[in-house]
């Protein structure tokens, strides 16, 4: 059971919307959590930002990992977007068999 989460940023709740709801539908995440009202500070173009976005996890499984990192770059709005797979240590493996199974394609 090698579940994966994708931490990803987007510019607003519908760009995360749409993004989760495609990989859902594709089954490169078995799913997707969106919370908005994010504040971020970061540095961009030389310069600090200050912007509201909004996190996406989505849950996939370990083989969906790069296929779901480049779906997620080729639907995203941001010249480089964050997105990183962090790893499931544990869980309820009734959970994790899901996840698997609904990203088995």
């Amino acid at each position: 059971m090698a579940v994966k989460f994708l931490y990803v940023t987007a510019g607003s709740v519908d760009e995360a919307r749409r993004i989760g709801a495609a990989l859902v539908e594709e089954r490169l995440a078995a799913c997707a959590n969106i919370l908005e009202g994010m504040r971020s500070l970061y540095w961009w173009e030389g310069r600090v930002q200050d912007d509201q976005e909004a996190v996406l996890i989505l849950k996939t499984s370990d083989r969906q990992v790069k296929a779901a990192i480049e779906r997620v770059k080729a639907l995203h709005s941001y010249d480089v977007p964050c997105v990183v797979a962090l790893p499931v240590e544990v869980g309820n493996p009734a959970f994790l068999d899901w996840v698997e199974q609904e990203t088995a394609g």
